[in-house]
């Protein structure tokens, strides 16, 4: 089963968080993609999708994902079938807002008939846990084995 990396990142935390998710994938294909270099075309239910997606301004996606997002909105693309884990990356300082671009990506997907699958991971800058280690702590849980067609 191929792996396809997809970040948003304003300041370029979500590429270095996606990065690390590779490596510690890379017992499968995995491709990285920034979304804003990416087109909702290309989303393939036979591939396993992680979107790493930074929170920008008040609670926003990253410019790049937003664009993304926006477009899968107004195609409304049939999803079903397509496999989906989110790491999001955030600041609790925010209160209500945070890690809400992670979250908005992960809704969006699931109304086009996307289905998550494993802990949605919300890392947060204000604790000393550096998103790098728990990004690779966190794609070691995912079921991608599990979902691969036998």
């Amino acid at each position: 089963m191929r792996v396809v990396i997809l970040f948003g990142s304003e300041m370029g935390t979500a590429e270095t968080v996606a990065d690390t998710v590779a490596d510690a994938l890379s017992a499968y294909a995995v491709s990285v993609y920034d979304l804003s270099d990416f087109a909702v075309d290309d989303l393939d239910a036979h591939d396993f999708h992680v979107i790493v997606c930074s929170t920008y301004g008040d609670g926003d996606l990253p410019t790049g994902a937003e664009l993304f997002f926006d477009e899968l909105a107004a195609a409304a693309p049939d999803l079903t079938g397509l496999r989906f884990a989110v790491f999001g990356l955030g600041d609790s300082i925010y209160g209500d807002t945070f890690n809400r671009g992670g979250e908005i990506a992960a809704e969006r997907l699931v109304e086009c008939g996307a289905t998550q699958v494993g802990a949605h991971a919300r890392h947060d800058a204000s604790t000393e846990i550096r998103a790098r280690d728990m990004a690779r702590d966190w794609a070691a849980t995912l079921p991608i084995r599990a979902l691969a067609p036998a």
